[in-house]
């Protein structure tokens, strides 16, 4: 895979900062989509030694019936340290690493973290997709900004993410009775779409099938 942007990795938040500033300016969230999806990827990272190592992992899979087509792992020195609202410091370069492994092009990656629900609206599904110039999704665990109301408990139900007056995401229940995931666009991507290709891809458990085998390989689980 080809890498689009580049940019020189920061060692301090205040150097972290000025790129997220930059880039979010790149961000597209409108549908920029191929006309037929066939292969939606996942990618996510583990830790080695303490943390001091990072193992990335990509997890391709067909669509719509989701079965594994290609993985990839690349192995890093972690870089930057764990601070909310800079994951994407974190965990990109070895993302970017394993990416340049694969084949299979996808032509959406669902990203384990947010996209525009932050702060400064690029989380690291922005991030990623900015740099590869692919659909992008943020589908994260837990909140990280923003206000919603009660949702249903059945599979399917959202409501809007709203930080600072503005949808930034959509909080959206996956399986009925379980937490609802953050969902919000990365790059090129809509959220109403983005909350169909995650359900999409969210046959049976809470988290999409291209997290959770992507998790499972980064984890050595």
């Amino acid at each position: 895979m080809k890498i689009y942007q580049s940019h020189t990795w920061p060692s301090t938040v205040e150097e972290a900062i000025t790129i997220q500033e930059t880039l979010r300016n790149l961000v597209i969230t409108t549908d920029q989509l191929n006309t037929q999806i066939q292969h939606v990827a996942g990618v996510d990272l583990g830790f080695l030694e303490c943390g001091k190592m990072s193992r990335a992992a990509v997890a391709v899979l067909s669509f719509p019936d989701l079965q594994i087509v290609e993985t990839s792992l690349a192995y890093r020195p972690t870089s930057f340290p764990y601070i909310p609202g800079f994951l994407s410091f974190r965990e990109i370069p070895a993302i970017l690493d394993a990416l340049e492994k694969i084949k299979t092009i996808p032509d959406i990656i669902l990203c384990d973290g947010q996209g525009t629900a932050h702060p400064r609206r690029l989380g690291i599904a922005c991030h990623l997709g900015v740099l590869i110039d692919i659909p992008t999704i943020g589908v994260a665990k837990s909140l990280l900004i923003g206000k919603y109301e009660e949702l249903p408990e059945g599979k399917g139900s959202w409501q809007p993410l709203i930080h600072q007056n503005e949808t930034v995401g959509a909080v959206l229940r996956t399986r009925t009775g379980v937490k609802p995931l953050y969902i919000s666009s990365g790059h090129r991507i809509s959220l109403p779409r983005a909350i169909d290709y995650v359900l999409c891809c969210t046959p049976k458990y809470r988290l999409p099938e291209t997290t959770r085998i992507a998790d499972k390989l980064a984890s050595d689980r």
